[in-house]
């Protein structure tokens, strides 16, 4: 689930959460994306006592970033919510996140 906040800064601040079915079967979850450089140890996500993870991030508006879900440091997931998906390069999808402000700038 995805949920974004616009900042009048211009920034997003970005909720990630992962799904709950793919979050069961999880003990380390990260956050990985363009954002961060596809770093795979960047960004960890918190467990949450109803065992989901989730993952607070300010991202530039008026952009798109590409990312995905490392778990258990072996298995990506996409982000059923997320605004788009687009091929990458190892024969899979990555999840979209628009943060351009809905119904344009004001």
């Amino acid at each position: 689930m995805l949920k974004k906040r616009f900042l009048k800064s211009g920034q997003v601040k970005v909720e990630f959460v992962l799904p709950e079915a793919i979050a069961a079967n999880a003990e380390t979850v990260f956050l990985v994306g363009d954002f961060n450089n596809w770093d795979e140890s960047a960004t960890p996500m918190q467990q949450l006592k109803n065992g989901t993870f989730k993952v607070v991030v300010n991202l530039d508006g008026d952009r798109e970033y590409h990312f995905r879900y490392l778990v258990n440091g072996n298995q990506w997931h996409n982000d059923w919510d997320a605004d788009q998906y687009v091929s990458n390069p190892f024969s899979g999808d990555n999840s979209v996140i628009s943060t351009f402000r809905p119904g344009g700038s004001d």
